[in-house]
């Protein structure tokens, strides 16, 4: 029973799955249906975690829009992300940054990491 699902999930995997971590600056392609046309939309914000494993890991980005902060969750493997870009590496040493969420201004920045 478990190897089958196992293959199932296989079988729904991306095969090009960007490597990025928590505290990158992304840049999301989500497809977006309205009515019968569909379109893509650009969100780009600061991965604030990751979590899960195999097809079902999700990653939720936050950015500030109007002043008023915005976050989505989406399915790293789901058809409905085109493509996710990497603007920038962050300089973290935590795995969820639950904590960006009350700050506001440049104290919600994250460190640049310099290769």
């Amino acid at each position: 029973m478990n190897e089958i699902i196992k293959e199932i999930e296989q079988a729904q995997l991306k095969e090009a799955a960007p490597e990025f971590h928590v505290g990158d600056t992304v840049r999301v392609y989500g497809k977006i249906k309205e009515g019968n046309r569909e379109r893509i939309q650009v969100f780009e914000g600061t991965v604030l975690k990751r979590q899960g494993g195999s097809n079902r890991e999700t990653f939720t980005v936050r950015k500030t829009s109007n002043g008023i902060g915005v976050e989505k969750t989406w399915p790293l493997h789901s058809p409905n992300v085109e493509k996710i870009e990497i603007v920038r590496l962050g300089k973290v040493r935590r795995a969820k940054l639950n904590y960006l969420r009350d700050r506001v201004g440049k104290k919600a920045k994250v460190k640049e990491l310099v290769k």
